[in-house]
């Protein structure tokens, strides 16, 4: 291996999520899940949650990009790149359409094996979510989601199931898609898409995290044992959403509430990679007093399901300080207790990039935790222009994605750290999670719609799907040059 070569083997790919691209949302005995019930939205705007599905508002994952009925024309074209793997999740609606049935859905079984054949077919791995913002909305107006127990054995469950019946064709799982969001636990999206929680009147919001979150990490470890006992070769990760949390001053006020924001926003994975709840963690609970239902076989089988490997998005870095007025717990409210970093430029959607921020969270998690990484999101929303010759010249998404490669081929060839490979957000355009907005692209292929469900979903390649390919062809040794034609790759 050479300073510019990355290990061979490396997964090159894409990701993207079933619930944003799939559509066919009542296809095929499809349930209703969580994202079936979130209306469009904009810039900066939160998405509104309805009671169930309206006939006068519109919902934008219902229909997404059509994925669920075009996948053949589109893993083609992810095979013409070049993808080595294909990041994807299975909406677990489709094979629980209620969540708590007894059998699954042998319709949704049957789609996924044929997107999974199509995959392999051009020598594509498939990279599955189990659990990606797609609970059953059922499991959410009848038992709360997971803010009973009773949903432990509901995942687990689908998570048998999928296991078994894909036991052949998938070897790489993931099971909750940044879990860790809900640090943020005053907004009400990522409560309701990790864990299928709306938080009541004068309840204590983070009290009630805790506990969904707890109840998750315990499913995940009995997720894990499950696989392994149906096929020992599976490797199954965990994932967060990783952006660093920077002290805004050399002050050691600033720099202890950094440390605990990050301690905040890393005990998930601390818990699923090393199979038990930090110190300060158990000490946090007593000084607020959380009286949390977590028992001695919750913690035996922590121990016992711990992971394979740490999957990450990384997509921009935060900042904080501390106020005059920190209790001693330092407690970290991540609606609250950010600040804007003067040093890194900031995206049309106020995300703060920060590629140098990618090297330092991969040497963080791989001194903190000694597992293979995988870099499963990483990406830039814009909007993107799509000329009369159905050309898209997205210079912008190639300079942020070469800027991120370069520091993760650093981290990898100078400081050592065993990155499994790198699937950016997202292969192709899709439905934005958090703003509903087709407008807010991430894709290497455009598809033309629009923000208010109107266009063709014809495809067409962006100038970042050519120079994308290029890289995984010459397995990154060859990133091109950013605008105006610097090249600062590794030497």
């Amino acid at each position: 291996m050479t300073k510019t070569t990355l290990p061979a083997g490396f997964l090159w790919g894409g990701a993207v999520a079933a619930h944003q691209v799939e559509g066919a949302y009542n296809v095929g005995g499809k349930g209703l899940s969580v994202a079936d019930v979130m209306t469009a939205a904009g810039n900066r705007e939160e998405r509104r949650i309805t009671d169930g599905v309206q006939p006068s508002e519109f919902y934008p994952n219902h229909e997404a990009v059509d994925f669920y009925h075009r996948y053949p024309e589109d893993i083609k074209l992810l095979a013409e790149m070049g993808f080595t793997c294909f990041r994807t999740s299975i909406a677990w609606s489709r094979i629980f359409p209620q969540g708590d049935e007894l059998e699954p859905n042998e319709e949704g079984l049957a789609f996924y094996d044929r997107l999974f054949d199509e995959c392999l077919k051009y020598g594509i791995e498939p990279v599955v979510t189990l659990s990606h913002f797609e609970m059953p909305y059922h499991l959410v107006t009848k038992y709360g989601g997971f803010r009973g127990r009773q949903t432990i054995t509901f995942f687990t469950r689908f998570a048998r199931a999928v296991f078994t019946r894909f036991q052949d064709k998938v070897k790489y799982w993931l099971t909750f898609n940044e879990i860790n969001n809900q640090t943020n636990y005053d907004r009400a999206f990522t409560l309701f898409t990790n864990s299928g929680i709306q938080v009541h009147a004068g309840e204590n919001a983070e009290a009630v995290m805790y506990q969904a979150a707890h109840y998750e990490v315990v499913a995940s470890s009995l997720a894990v044992q499950i696989g392994h006992s149906i096929n020992p070769d599976f490797q199954i990760g965990a994932m967060v959403a990783f952006s660093p949390v920077y002290p805004a001053s050399d002050q050691p006020r600033d720099v202890f509430k950094a440390q605990r924001a990050m301690q905040s926003r890393f005990w998930f994975s601390d818990v699923q990679v090393e199979g038990q709840y930090p110190t300060w963690l158990t000490r946090y609970f007593q000084a607020k007093h959380f009286d949390l239902d977590i028992t001695k076989a919750d913690l035996a089988n922590l121990k016992r399901g711990t992971v394979d490997y740490l999957g990450f998005s990384y997509y921009m870095s935060f900042a904080t300080q501390a106020t005059d007025h920190e209790d001693n717990q330092f407690s970290y409210n991540e609606a609250h207790d950010l600040v804007t970093n003067r040093f890194v430029p900031q995206s049309e959607w106020g995300w703060q990039v920060d590629p140098q921020g990618l090297r330092y969270a991969l040497n963080w998690m791989n001194d903190r935790y000694h597992l293979p990484l995988f870099i499963v999101e990483n990406g830039i929303g814009a909007i993107d222009q799509l000329e009369a010759d159905h050309t898209v010249h997205d210079q912008y998404r190639i300079d942020y994605l070469r800027d991120h490669i370069v520091q993760m081929k650093l981290a990898m060839l100078e400081d050592g750290v065993d990155v499994m490979g790198y699937t950016p957000w997202s292969a192709i355009d899709i439905v934005s999670a958090s703003t509903g907005q087709l407008s807010k692209r991430y894709g290497f292929i455009y598809v033309d719609r629009n923000d208010d469900g109107s266009g063709s979903l014809a495809r067409y390649r962006k100038d970042s799907f050519y120079w994308y390919q290029r890289v995984i062809a010459t397995n990154g040794a060859e990133l091109g040059q950013k605008a105006g034609g610097a090249d600062d790759s590794p030497a």
